[in-house]
């Protein structure tokens, strides 16, 4: 059994890696900081392959693919991204396009390439983390939110594909609220809600994926969220959205 987690250095893809490791997985690591892997590498109980690469390019996620295509790899968890907080006007445009570069080119090269592969086997597991950022505009993080809509609409599109063909292939979104990790540090936000524990979110969303839960959304607060989201109109979502923010 193995795994590929991008964005596996910190935060969630760290902890994707130790639980999945603790299931008997191993693990191919993705992600820029060389070090921060081969730390994590250290701690890991399975046979961990590390690949320091910046996914952000589309040739390094074709790079990426090309190299390991050949390995039988069971589970594809897309985690690699990064957030921005600013008013639009103001956000640097660099870093937004950066940010679509990782948070959405990535995701989609990486999604169709070892789709095609998972569907020619018919197994397979791909969880592509996107936010409850995807199910509202988000102001103060209009492009953010904009790139997790793009993840969640595509990763839901895909999975009544597969459902219609029968496949056995397992495609599914990750879309939890505020994590305690270094999120909120590079996108220089804070939230005014409570957010959940890393390892807690983790197992949560593995114990789904497996269930083959296409959404998932951990936390009780998120859900509640999730569910008057669809109830409450544009603008006055658009008013609390805003004010959770600073």
């Amino acid at each position: 059994m193995k795994a590929l987690i991008t964005g596996a250095s910190t935060g969630l893809g760290r902890d994707f890696a130790i639980a999945l490791s603790n299931m008997g997985y191993d693990l191919i690591l993705v992600a820029r900081r060389k070090e921060l892997l081969e730390t994590l590498k250290e701690e890991l109980k399975t046979n961990v392959e590390i690949i320091p690469l910046d996914l952000g390019s589309t040739f390094n996620c074709a790079k990426l693919y090309e190299k390991v295509k050949k390995q039988d790899i069971d589970i594809l968890i897309n985690n690699a991204g990064f957030g921005l907080g600013g008013e639009f006007v103001d956000t640097d445009l660099e870093k937004e396009l950066d940010m679509i570069d990782l948070n959405l080119k990535a995701v989609h090269v990486l999604t169709k390439k070892f789709l095609k592969d998972f569907v020619e086997k018919d197994k397979g597991y791909i969880l592509n983390v996107a936010s409850s950022a995807a199910f509202q505009p988000g102001p103060l993080m209009a492009t953010y939110y904009g790139t997790k809509a793009y993840v969640y609409s595509m990763t839901t599109a895909i999975y009544e594909e597969l459902r219609r063909k029968k496949s056995k292939v397992y495609i599914g979104s990750l879309c939890p609220g505020p994590v305690e990790t270094d999120f909120f540090k590079t996108a220089k936000v804070e939230f005014k809600v409570p957010s959940l524990d890393s390892k807690f979110v983790v197992k949560y969303a593995l114990k789904k994926m497996f269930k083959r839960k296409t959404v998932i959304i951990p936390g009780v607060f998120m859900k509640l969220s999730y569910y008057f989201g669809k109830l409450a109109p544009i603008k006055t979502k658009l008013k609390i959205i805003y004010n959770v923010k600073k």
